[in-house]
């Protein structure tokens, strides 16, 4: 008060102070003010150790659980501040551990699974084997609950087909059909009793506030014993190296019986094993169908199988969590179209990996490429880090992108939230002045920076507007660009370039 006497604070930066009473707080964010002392700087900073109540921490527990744990809820007193700040982040984090425990607790005594854990972010570091559920038959009376009610719901919805609007009874039934409709479905994919015994389940929370659960995870301890056996086994030393080395034939020393007994030598079994590698080398080359059968294999065989060895092609998946770059994208509605992708096939891999080979041989060609675009596809990686230096990549993933037609804004529009709150206000002008006009850019020049998102985020709603690094070029400006830049260069450095590793955006690793 004293300094917004002396003029050394505006009203509007005096009131920014006013969003707190701790006086220590205060002075001390006073006295690291910068030259930008606009007052959303001054709350930003006062509240940098608080959670928003938009957060979906605080979204989970509510303000009145929140308070009743003695959590103090700040709110601003001169500007709209969507719900306040939650004081305490400790208090808060514990009480969402605590209630995704309960919810946790709850699914493992009435599912019967080994162990659940909570977070809230998904541990996508886990390194735990997932197994998924298989297609199950409905028992007769489940089967005859559903089927009735199809039944009553298609009934309903024929009879008041080209009504205007339907009365609240109705309505309220046909959502109560669908829901139990969902739920005899639900029953149609169950995990095997055998792997609930063994696994567990991660609670987590969603990017909306909401608990999120994943079942299905072994852990190394949990994995049943592996089969003993194999063909050298027996004269395998303790690092696993056969014993042996070439034989002389013509030696008298050991009796025939000892010498049939003998393994081959690791150096005879290389060069044997090395020369049918060449023939099958050749072979594949020449086989296109069976060379498809055999990479959607390996690619498969560690997509689905934990650790699984069972692919004889040296091809590496490797798939990067996109979670670690984009926070809440794992809860978008195009992430879980990919997840429900992913647990489809999963669903219908054969339970044992020695069993993989057969199966994906006995996929129709259609089938057998919709498979090897799935694997092939969760090894795409378009992400551009701050460190890395790939144009070539970066190239190669807008060649890709055109070819498929992306369109991004399928699945993601700006909002306040994940755009226009992360930008300044001199993007927003020129986004909203790009996508609806100077006169509407002209309108929000005024407002500030949380007004101004928000109002941007309403006026594009429905624009299908996306940021330039979203957007999807054509392939034939693509070609000409590239070969505009190429055009001048030496050509064995462009040579050199393109044998390099960085030249693609899948991350397969041909070793």
């Amino acid at each position: 008060m004293q300094v917004y006497r002396e003029d050394g604070l505006t009203l509007d930066q005096l009131m920014a102070f006013a969003i707190t009473d701790d006086h220590a707080r205060q002075e001390q964010v006073y006295e690291n003010l910068s030259y930008n002392r606009d007052p959303w700087v001054i709350r930003r900073e006062l509240t940098r150790t608080h959670v928003p109540a938009s957060d979906r921490r605080a979204i989970f527990i509510g303000p009145e659980a929140y308070t009743e744990a003695g959590g103090v809820i700040i709110r601003d007193l001169f500007s709209e501040d969507r719900g306040g700040y939650f004081e305490d982040a400790a208090l808060l984090d514990r009480l969402v551990i605590e209630k995704l425990q309960r919810i946790a607790d709850d699914v493992r005594e009435s599912e019967g699974w080994k162990w659940a854990d909570v977070h809230i972010d998904y541990p996508h570091a886990h390194g735990l084997r997932r197994t998924y559920p298989k297609p199950v038959d409905l028992s007769p009376e489940d089967e005859a609950a559903c089927m009735a009610a199809r039944e009553e719901y298609d009934r309903l919805a024929e009879e008041w087909d080209g009504a205007d609007a339907l009365p609240q009874d109705v309505e309220e039934r046909l959502g109560e059909i669908e829901a139990e409709i969902k739920r005899l479905d639900a029953k149609r994919y169950a995990f095997d009793a055998d792997e609930i015994a063994r696994g567990g389940i991660y609670v987590v929370l969603s990017y909306e506030g909401a608990p999120r659960i994943e079942r299905g995870f072994i852990r190394a301890e949990d994995e049943p014993p592996a089969t003993a056996g194999g063909e050298d086994c027996d004269d395998a030393s303790s690092d696993g190296e056969v014993a042996g080395t070439d034989l002389d034939p013509d030696s008298d020393s050991e009796d025939e019986a000892e010498l049939e007994e003998r393994p081959l030598s690791d150096l005879l079994v290389r060069d044997l094993t090395a020369h049918r590698t060449l023939g099958l080398r050749l072979a594949v080359g020449q086989q296109p169908d069976v060379a498809l059968i055999a990479v959607t294999h390996a690619l498969a065989a560690q997509t689905f199988y934990h650790g699984a060895e069972a692919h004889c092609l040296e091809i590496r998946p490797n798939s990067a969590p996109l979670a670690n770059h984009a926070d809440g994208i794992a809860d978008t509605a195009a992430a879980k179209a990919l997840a429900d992708r992913h647990a489809g096939w999963a669903a219908d891999m054969p339970r044992d990996v020695a069993s993989l080979w057969d199966f994906v041989a006995s996929l129709d060609q259609t089938s057998l490429l919709a498979l090897f675009a799935h694997c092939a596809a969760l090894t795409v990686n378009a992400v551009k880090l701050p460190w890395e230096r790939k144009p070539q990549a970066r190239e190669t993933a807008d060649r890709l992108a055109a070819r498929l037609r992306l369109d991004v804004s399928e699945h993601w529009a700006a909002t306040a939230r994940n755009y226009f709150g992360r930008v300044t206000k001199a993007h927003i002008l020129a986004t909203v002045r790009e996508a609806v006009g100077d006169e509407a850019a002209a309108r929000l020049a005024g407002l500030k920076k949380q007004p101004m998102a928000e109002a941007a985020e309403t006026l594009l709603a429905g624009t299908g507007w996306l940021p330039p690094l979203l957007r999807t070029p054509d392939l034939d400006q693509v070609a000409s660009e590239a070969a505009a830049e190429t055009k001048d260069l030496d050509p064995a450095p462009c040579l050199e370039e393109s044998q390099s590793a960085e030249g693609g955006a899948f991350d397969v690793a041909a070793e």
